[in-house]
């Protein structure tokens, strides 16, 4: 089951174009991170998805369905700065919430609980840390038990304790069989939480799909020796590996992933007279394969 299925899907202001005709869809139990830099046109998407804004064409669907109220109140959403009354408690904030929402009040002392702020529900909203505060939101995104949540940039803003945390949060609304939506700039936050990924520059999706599949690197070898020249001929017979490339005074080895064997790479060159004075394997960062997809 999709929970959201989009389709050829555009927006426009005028000449610009927000969203290029993307197509993605998200699997139910995913936490599926809409991965670019700003102005790509993630907040846009949302906004469309929760019928803030309208597209100027394509389709999506919720539920594998036509998108109705019904669907997205199923769906809690944080898609702004989080926003309350700064001289009343958490308590009281989420009773107004509930109220909007046409919320029953009965869960409010849980969904505290669910974001660790039972111990401070009495305290004023203007009291709390950025942290606090976002954990809050999530709170009121959490009213009525929702199936899925939708966060717009979820740690903006935050120090690492509070990206921490809202992370870890994240990870147990997920465990807890919770399927959510993130829109976020940062790599990092993808890598740690995300099951899933869309990457989107300038409006136009680049990839989507399991962020494993979409990340996925070559393993490398970096190789040096005394004789660099020969240590390059001979790297020619190496079974398995994809590519060389010359990098700041090193070999670098391309294998397909889980090929790589560096015991293997140091006897085939010992084999031949020639001793390694450098054998390492290279790590790739999330941060290069996201340069090399949007570049």
């Amino acid at each position: 089951m999709s929970i959201l299925a989009v389709e050829n899907l555009s927006k426009n202001y005028g000449h610009i174009k927000a969203l290029k005709g993307i197509s993605f869809s998200v699997p139910k139990g995913s936490v599926f991170g809409i991965l670019g830099p700003n102005g790509s046109g993630k907040t846009t998407l949302l906004g469309i998805i929760m019928n803030v804004l309208k597209a100027s064409g394509g389709s999506y669907k919720l539920f594998d369905e036509t998108p109705t109220d019904d669907h997205r109140r199923k769906i809690g959403t944080l898609l702004e700065t989080p926003n309350f009354y700064h001289y009343l408690s958490a308590v009281r904030n989420l009773k107004i919430a509930a109220a909007i929402k046409g919320h029953g009040e009965d869960d409010i002392d849980n969904v505290l609980e669910t974001v660790n702020l039972a111990q401070r529900k009495h305290s004023p909203f203007s009291s709390y840390s950025l942290g606090m505060k976002q954990r809050l939101a999530i709170a009121s995104a959490l009213l009525g038990d929702p199936e899925v949540l939708v966060f717009d940039e979820p740690t903006n803003g935050l120090d690492p304790v509070g990206i921490a945390e809202i992370r870890s949060l994240i990870k147990r609304l997920s465990a807890a069989g919770k399927t959510i939506i993130m829109a976020s700039h940062l790599l990092d936050e993808v890598e740690k939480v995300c099951t899933h990924v869309a990457i989107l520059k300038q409006g136009v999706l680049l990839a989507s799909g399991n962020v494993n599949e979409i990340f996925v690197h070559d393993d490398i070898a970096q190789i040096a020796a005394a004789d660099m020249e020969k240590l390059k001929t001979l790297a020619t017979g190496l079974p398995q590996h994809k590519k060389l490339v010359e990098a700041d005074g090193l070999l670098e080895l391309h294998f397909a992933p889980g090929t790589l064997d560096l015991s293997g790479i140091n006897k085939y060159y010992f084999d031949r007279q020639v001793t390694l004075s450098h054998l390492q394997l290279k790590k790739n960062s999330l941060e290069s394969k996201f340069f090399e997809l949007t570049n």
